[in-house]
């Protein structure tokens, strides 16, 4: 089986490494991993994303060891437009986080509209930060919590919120 998912990875997290397990499970599998031109305009908040090829270094070097657990094959592709690869023909399954569970459902009309079968889109759950809330590069970004969802304390030594509270 051959599966899609897609994504900006920066930073890797474990939140990814949940996506990229389920994907190996299902098959070998080809990311689509956001262009620099592409990768602003799908940011939620407005932050610096570290270039292409720094971000493709980083997510093969996490793909290598899970698609090896896996006895799987994987492909880094340039995803220059949302939709990406997995309009393409040759995919089953398409791996997709909660917020993203609706983009699988416009790849499933375009591939109906290109005559393609629909793929299955396999909604994968958020993982939790140690607060409840959930892991994500923006919120590593800003130094709140780091890539395992292990809450960071700012400066004086208190935890740090995002409401300012101690």
């Amino acid at each position: 089986m051959d599966v899609a998912l897609g994504g900006t990875f920066d930073p890797v997290h474990d939140g990814h490494r949940r996506l990229f397990e389920r994907a190996f499970e299902l098959g070998d599998v080809t990311v689509g991993l956001t262009s620099d031109e592409l990768a602003p305009q799908t940011r939620h908040v407005e932050r610096r994303v570290r270039p292409f090829n720094e971000r493709r270094d980083d997510l093969a070097a996490e793909l290598e060891s899970i698609a090896a657990e896996y006895d799987r094959s994987f492909e880094i592709r340039t995803l220059e437009e949302p939709t990406g690869i997995a309009t393409e023909e040759p995919f089953d399954y398409l791996v997709v986080s909660p917020e993203t569970k609706a983009g699988g459902e416009r790849i499933n009309d375009i591939r109906r509209e290109r005559g393609y079968d629909p793929l299955e889109v396999v909604v994968v759950p958020h993982l939790r930060a140690d607060d409840g809330d959930i892991i994500s590069s923006t919120r590593i970004v800003r130094g709140e919590i780091d890539e395992h969802g292990t809450v960071l304390e700012d400066d004086d030594g208190r935890t740090d919120t995002t409401d300012g509270a101690s």
